[in-house]
């Protein structure tokens, strides 16, 4: 392998120590708790597999409730006592600023550890790194931007006024389909606010935060601020939320984990922000631009393997295009290539983790028996050269009716249910027929249709005539069981502030004390 091999998480940059490997050349990671790599307490490793080759390829903690509590009260101690305490807002902006640049000169070398770790494809992740950055620039600048206010009191005698204070320590847990960029939604506000963080990746794809936070010591964070710790949910996430030292739950994740974290969460009156996922409806009437929507429809559930939470895994089509719409979107995305994520050429890359694999399997057998038809894909993809490698088939079912399974419940893979729609208040109606409102998708060439497609859907995000477009400056979150809060943006730090009214007397003397004023 050279060193610019993309398949290779190889060299390491300069200056950052390199993870040892074990005898058999994988790679073994440890926790990072108060400024320190450390072994889990509990001394027992997990296997993380290549999901290209299908082969284990690093080791990381399986943490325990010590590990938890240490890595909580190492933020505790950041945050009350350390040396972050005494930094001031632009002191803290500019941490922020040097690890934006850290992640912009590393770019490529965090977008290997990530295609290693998930299998995404390296085209895509070298420009999500390239623009994660701008996250830390971001909430860098916004950080000494914080203000509170000035009440105009109708109580006589007093000056009262608002302090905007760090809402304390946060756990930050996130999923395995994009482990760094949605660790910066949550990381870079939070820091930018003043809080310390505790973070959980997801067990399937720990290795890459496990690499990013030499990023965060090289950059000069003190010791406590950052932590990572890592292990499956139901134990060592279970034991951070419920962790009494803990002010505040940050989570990407399904709807089933984020309802038992936001139950374990209220037993301490624990402030939540959840983004659990989505059932997308991307909407394409007949007057839209035909290339531009199959386009767009491609994009929104076959880029990054339907792996995403804003996948428009519903399409909805005006029945007088269906038929003809359909039938382009199959040879389309028949002729899709498959291959290693590091290769150029390469257009479906390989499902992220097993378990994934066999839920995609068995809700494509659900559509089957529901009677849903089947009209492209269904099966696991064998690609030359990688024989054990996640790969599944872009799969299309046709004559969804919104009752269905395939239609309500998220599938997380390359699997699109389409359901037809003969006018504008059918499509609002099915799209809007749904516990989820993350995101949709609207094509057509009329402004009036636009505008007003987008005030009647019920999601935290539509997009007009393009699909799966984020920005550092714009809010994200969905309503329903697409979660609570909003991540990104001005919104995005006030997830992590507190409100604090202070009141001064300006009078000469206390008045009667048994009369409240």
């Amino acid at each position: 392998m050279t060193p610019t091999d993309p398949t290779s998480i190889e060299p390491f940059p300069a200056g950052l120590a390199a993870t040892p490997r074990d005898a058999d050349g994988r790679y073994r990671y440890r926790l990072y708790v108060d400024g320190r790599f450390v072994d889990p307490a509990g001394g027992r490793w997990m296997d993380t597999e290549d999901p290209v080759a299908g082969s284990v390829w690093a080791r990381v903690p399986r943490a325990t409730s010590a590990d938890a509590d240490a890595a909580v009260e190492a933020a505790r101690r950041a945050l009350v006592a350390g040396a972050w305490r005494t930094l001031n807002a632009s002191q803290r902006g500019a941490l922020l600023r040097r690890l934006g640049d850290l992640i912009a000169a590393n770019a490529e070398w965090l977008a290997r550890v990530e295609m290693k770790d998930n299998g995404k494809l390296y085209a895509e992740l070298v420009m999500q790194m390239r623009y994660m950055a701008n996250y830390y620039y971001y909430y860098g600048g916004l950080a000494d931007k914080v203000e509170g206010t000035v009440i105009p009191s109708d109580k006589p005698g007093v000056f009262n006024y608002t302090k905007l204070e760090p809402a304390g320590v946060v756990v930050c847990i996130m999923p395995w389909n994009s482990p760094l960029p949605l660790t910066s939604l949550k990381l870079a506000p939070a820091l930018a606010a003043g809080c310390t963080v505790v973070l959980k990746p997801s067990e399937f794809t720990s290795a890459s935060l496990l690499e990013f936070v030499k990023l965060v010591e090289a950059a000069g964070f003190p010791a406590g601020v950052v932590n990572v710790v890592t292990g499956p949910g139901a134990e060592i996430g279970e034991a951070l939320v419920s962790h009494p030292r803990v002010d505040r739950i940050a989570f990407t994740g399904g709807p089933d984990a984020g309802r038992a974290i936001a139950e374990q969460a209220a037993r301490h009156m624990k402030r939540v922000t959840m983004e659990l996922g989505g059932k997308s409806p991307n909407i394409v009437f007949d007057d839209a631009d035909p290339d531009d929507a199959l386009k767009g429809v491609v994009a929104g559930i076959f880029a990054a393997s339907g792996q995403s939470c804003v996948a428009g895994s519903r399409l909805l089509v005006q029945n007088t295009i269906r038929e003809a719409f359909v039938r382009r979107l199959v040879e389309f995305v028949s002729a899709a290539r498959f291959g290693h994520p590091a290769d150029a050429a390469t257009q479906i890359a390989p499902i992220s983790t097993r378990p994934q694999m066999d839920k995609i399997e068995r809700y494509v057998g659900i559509a089957k028996a529901e009677g849903a038809r089947l009209v492209c894909g269904g099966a696991r993809a064998s690609v030359p050269g990688w024989p054990d490698g996640l790969f599944y088939r872009p799969t299309i079912f046709d004559g969804v009716h919104n009752a269905m399974r395939i239609a309500q419940e998220e599938v997380f893979g390359p699997v699109l249910a389409v359901i037809g729609f003969d006018t504008e208040d059918e499509a609002v109606e099915i799209a809007n027929d749904t516990r989820y409102g993350l995101a949709a998708g609207v094509w057509t060439t009329s402004i009036r249709r636009a505008l007003t497609m987008a005030d009647r859907i019920r999601a935290g995000t539509v997009w007009i005539n393009n699909y799966r477009m984020t920005s550092t400056t714009s809010p994200f979150g969905g309503f329903g069981m697409s979660g609570v809060g909003r991540e990104g943006g001005i919104a995005g730090i006030r997830e992590y502030l507190e409100v604090k009214s202070v009141w001064v007397s300006t009078a000469t003397e206390f008045p009667n004390p048994f009369v409240r004023r």
